[in-house]
């Protein structure tokens, strides 16, 4: 099978094409010409999804599921296409994106059969106490109801689970809510077929064409445009600090500011602590330079930091990891821009004073290779530029003196992610200190592991304080992501026939506790 993109736009269920285009860059192949989205195209789409929120926002759950469901069909009809595209793009290997393309097909199940389930809507219900004394007490109702129109933006490093279909979009559209997206230039092509693919769902169920919007190469004037749209009432992005700071700040300055959740970067710290160090350290050297290299290093959650006490072990550590990293070949990485960004980094970290390469490979145009570096903690703590994250295969070890100072050195992140801790059971004097002081500082903590590969589940948090992400209290993966894009709304006193079906005596799924 082949497929030839046609680089157009998908608005309300129409393929439109614009003036300005843009070439693709693919690591192998041709490159094609995409439409560049123009601010007209975005607000015929944020029009359109308005339109459809009055209908889609209030269908049931049975027939969101079914709309989720027939996107995973439609996807994996296009299987044998799908990843040949997305590795001819990105430089991916092929087998990473057919479990990718997985991924992708299995969240939006995940998210039917969660709906479906009813749990997510946290119904209550406060019966009226008409007689009580002194005052009575009205009838009140309570759900969370969908938002309105989404805005998503593509994440560059997954093509398929952080993009078209990708969790974003999922969670809202399970949520109720229509969805206008901007596709990422780095995977164009791969961006037009899953849009494709979810047109097609649509139109098998008869959904309103404007539930889904797919905007080909956003510029950084339609991206703007389509974060300001008013008919906008929120905000999925995953990508770089900059990009994702910008567009919050559009969001904050709107006349009718909206949530923004931004996924936005991370260095994800390991601590190794002190007998996990002296008994495993070779083994856990050689695990944590799989996980950096994992990707060309091209992951949210990819530990960039490793904090280890000095002593025993230590060098048995640094052998490992750099006898792992040295018979690494330079890869592929997504965009000759990210590759840029690779070696400005690099470069960076290499020029602080106190910071020593342990290894590295120099190479150019859109390859990476990985990089060692090592410095004291008293260097880490003076500069601020060390605890910044570096995209790519570079990692950087922080040897501590003592306790005390690892601790200090945990106090003084900023939000992660995650944050990994390495112990034994001698170890758990010291980690019942340092796990508190994590707590506070990432959105998942994981012990004796590392943190790449992100788990789609219930009880997943794929978040953490800012600049992590731009909401503390939100996650952008698993079940519990779809909170991002309902509200709670009240009922007091309204006669059963107008409440909202998931609200009335015969709902489905209704706990005993909420209709009495």
């Amino acid at each position: 099978m082949s497929y030839t993109p046609h680089g157009k736009h998908l608005v309300a269920g129409e393929w439109l094409s614009s003036e300005a285009t843009t070439m693709s860059n693919p690591t192998s192949g041709s490159g094609y010409r995409f439409s560049s989205g123009t601010p007209s195209q975005v607000s015929a789409a944020c029009d359109a999804a308005e339109e459809a929120f009055w209908i889609y926002g209030y269908s049931s759950r049975e027939e969101r599921a079914a709309f989720l469901i027939a996107m995973a069909d439609e996807i994996e009809a296009r299987s044998d296409l799908i990843p040949h595209i997305g590795a001819a793009e990105t430089g991916l290997p092929f087998a990473r994106l057919v479990n990718e393309l997985g991924r992708t097909t299995g969240q939006l199940r995940l998210f039917a059969r969660h709906i479906l389930k009813g749990d997510y809507l946290d119904r209550r219900y406060d019966e009226a106490l008409p007689e009580r004394k002194p005052l009575p007490r009205p009838d009140l109702r309570m759900v969370q109801r969908p938002i309105g129109p989404v805005a998503v933006f593509g994440a560059s490093n997954f093509p398929l689970a952080f993009s078209t279909a990708g969790g974003d979009t999922a969670a809202a559209l399970a949520a109720g809510c229509p969805v206008v997206f901007n596709g990422h230039s780095a995977h164009p092509g791969t961006g037009e077929i899953v849009a494709e693919a979810i047109d097609a769902a649509r139109r098998k169920l008869g959904v309103h064409p404007g539930v889904f919007s797919f905007i080909q190469c956003g510029t950084h004037e339609s991206g703007a445009a389509l974060v300001q749209n008013p008919n906008i009432k929120a905000v999925g992005f995953t990508g770089s600090l900059r990009g994702g700071r910008a567009l919050f700040n559009l969001c904050a300055a709107r006349p009718e500011p909206i949530p923004f959740f931004g996924e936005l970067g991370s260095v994800n710290p390991v601590f190794v602590l002190p007998e996990a160090l002296r008994v495993r350290g070779n083994a856990i050297g050689a695990s944590w330079a799989e996980s950096l290299v994992i990707g060309a290093g091209q992951f949210c959650t990819n530990p960039g930091i490793t904090f280890v006490r000095e002593g025993e072990g230590s060098e048995a550590f640094m052998r490992s990891v750099s006898e792992k990293l040295s018979v690494t070949a330079p890869q592929v990485m997504l965009t000759t821009g990210i590759a840029k960004a690779y070696r400005d980094g690099r470069d960076r970290i290499a020029s602080v004073p106190g910071v020593r390469e342990v290894f590295g490979q120099r190479c150019g145009d859109r390859l990476a290779a990985p990089f060692l570096f090592e410095t004291s903690a008293e260097v880490w703590l003076e500069n601020r530029a060390l605890g910044e994250e570096v995209f790519g295969p570079l990692g950087l070890v922080v040897r501590v003196r003592d306790s005390d100072v690892m601790l200090t050195a945990a106090k003084r992140l900023e939000g992660q992610l995650t944050a990994t801790v390495h112990l034994e059971a001698d170890d758990l004097e010291l980690g019942s200190k340092l796990l508190p002081i994590l707590e506070r500082k990432a959105g998942r903590v994981l012990a004796n592991g590392f943190p790449t590969g992100v788990e789609v589940a219930d009880a997943m948090v794929h978040g953490g304080p800012y600049p992590a992400s731009t909401n503390f209290g939100a996650t952008s993966v698993g079940t519990l992501s779809i909170r991002r894009f309902l509200r709670p709304v009240c009922y007091q006193n309204i006669p059963e026939a107008l409440l909202p079906a998931d609200l009335r005596s015969s709902a489905p799924n209704t706990p005993a506790r909420a209709i009495q």
